[in-house]
């Protein structure tokens, strides 16, 4: 199975359980560490643990081995490392709070900012 067939597989498993906003981020040139980052919000903490059970299930069917599942406890972030792609899933507070997609969106990729010259 290919790292793409991996990244669609986990997408349609947050899809049927109605993950919204799902983003993935290619983090190759970034770190080797994983390949791709997918972030998506849930409803709630049921929704948020639904979601990491549901796409590990999809990954044990595919006979994909997880590396593990965080956070299920509290769960406001559950993350579920898929090794070349690592899920984060998230209550919309959590996920605004954090922010990872600006921390892991490639530097080209982010507006330059425009640096203002304080007043003498």
């Amino acid at each position: 199975m290919t790292l793409n067939d991996i990244k669609k597989a986990v997408v349609d498993a947050l899809e049927d359980i109605k993950a919204f906003d799902i983003e993935v981020i290619d983090v190759r040139k970034l770190t080797t560490v994983t390949s791709f980052m997918v972030v998506a919000s849930a409803n709630s903490t049921r929704q948020t643990k639904a979601l990491a059970h549901n796409v590990c299930e999809k990954m044990k069917s595919l006979d994909i081995h997880i590396n593990g599942v965080e956070g299920e406890k509290d769960g406001e972030w559950v993350l579920v490392d898929v090794d070349d792609v690592i899920v984060h899933i998230m209550l919309p507070t959590t996920r605004a709070y954090y922010n990872l997609e600006e921390l892991w969106i490639a530097p080209s990729k982010k507006p330059t900012a425009k640096k203002i010259s304080s007043l003498h």
